[in-house]
């Protein structure tokens, strides 16, 4: 359920954020460059990226210790641009946690209400209720250096949560984590989502976090919003070829659209949805699970023939690279449980796919 909170007594917050224009310049560099994005109440949204992106930047332009050059940023249809970060009332945790080592757990959770001047009573009731609900209620008397990389995180994440926030704003929280207790602190992070019902706005340059974790995806390049979707659709059906490259693996075939049928190398016909626009040149995009190489159709007439010029074991999957008989190189990924015999190096293949399967980019 969504929390609710009251500001100057009478406006109840409910967390929608809405970004109108944003542009941030640092010297001559464009940082953020006319961003616009809506984020609705109770949202989990990414802002997924390259370093230099912008997703940083424009985290903290909503968090208030970054002012934009020109652009709004709302909250619940109010305008905060200009407020400094303490009225704002948003929750930030960052990536280091920024703990006060020589405070309790307790007392780190209890700092943001002490500031608030909130009754001592009332600090005690709040503390207890959040260190449970991120189960540390046996640890808040402990000191950060007597706990875990992900205890620490839970705490930050307390802290931030204690005075009952409308957004939630995460700067790549996981970061300096390992591979393992990222992934498991990633499905903590979206359990307490669904228990707490707060907007949250992730950064993150981790595509796995992010289609994870979101309800939506905004990527990002170069300061501007390249594609907002579902996990799913940004997945497999990328915006543009950036989308398409930055976002998992890929094969981008170089195409001719000619009378509404995609022509690949050697003029063959490849299968994808009929195009209705103009005839064009243009990249067939691929996910490498969705390319199948088969062996036992060498001899047909059909598919992309080629061989098979290299294997690599990763564990659930194996990474087959092809190559067609016009000098085309595609990788197919293929399941390890798969009862089909696996092709050899060397061995001749066609390669094939379902039209569904394949995305017509054009720019």
């Amino acid at each position: 359920m969504l929390m609710k909170a009251t500001v100057s007594g009478t406006d109840v917050r409910t967390g929608g954020i809405a970004l109108h224009n944003l542009q941030k310049r640092y010297g001559s560099a464009m940082a953020v460059d006319e961003v616009n994005l809506s984020v609705s109440p109770g949202e989990f949204i990414s802002l997924l990226g390259p370093s230099g992106s912008g997703k940083t930047t424009t985290l903290m332009m909503i968090a208030g210790f970054e002012m934009p050059d020109s652009g709004q940023v709302l909250l619940d249809k109010r305008d905060i641009t200009r407020l400094p970060p303490h009225r704002r009332e948003l929750g930030v945790i960052f990536q280091n946690y920024a703990l006060f080592p020589h405070m309790t757990v307790a007392e780190n959770v209890a700092y943001p209400l002490r500031m608030r001047r909130i009754a001592r009573v009332e600090i005690e009731a709040r503390v207890r209720r959040i260190l449970d609900q991120v189960h540390l209620g046996a640890f808040a008397s402990r000191y950060p250096h007597q706990m875990s990389g992900g205890q620490q995180q839970r705490v930050a994440i307390a802290r931030a949560l204690v005075f009952d926030p409308p957004v939630l704003l995460l700067d790549e929280p996981l970061g300096a984590l390992d591979k393992k207790l990222r992934e498991h602190l990633r499905n903590e992070i979206k359990t307490l989502h669904k228990e707490v019902g707060k907007t949250m706005i992730y950064v993150t340059h981790d595509q796995d976090e992010a289609l994870a974790m979101s309800d939506r995806v905004a990527v990002m390049h170069e300061g501007r919003i390249r594609q907002v979707s579902a996990p799913k659709d940004i997945y497999c059906r990328p915006a543009d070829l950036f989308v398409a490259g930055f976002v998992g693996e890929v094969n981008l075939i170089p195409v001719k659209l000619k009378s509404g049928i995609v022509h690949g190398p050697a003029d063959k016909i490849l299968p994808a949805q009929p195009w209705s626009g103009a005839d064009r040149d243009a990249t067939l995009c691929l996910r490498p699970e969705h390319l199948h190489l088969d062996k036992r159709l060498a001899r047909s007439s059909g598919g992309i023939h080629g061989h098979i010029t290299g294997m690599t074991f990763v564990g659930d999957a194996t990474t087959l690279e092809f190559r067609s008989e016009s000098g085309l190189q595609l990788t197919s990924k293929v399941l390890n449980v798969s009862s089909e015999a696996m092709p050899d190096v060397g061995d001749p293949c066609v390669a094939s796919w379902a039209a569904n399967d394949a995305t017509i980019l054009t720019e």
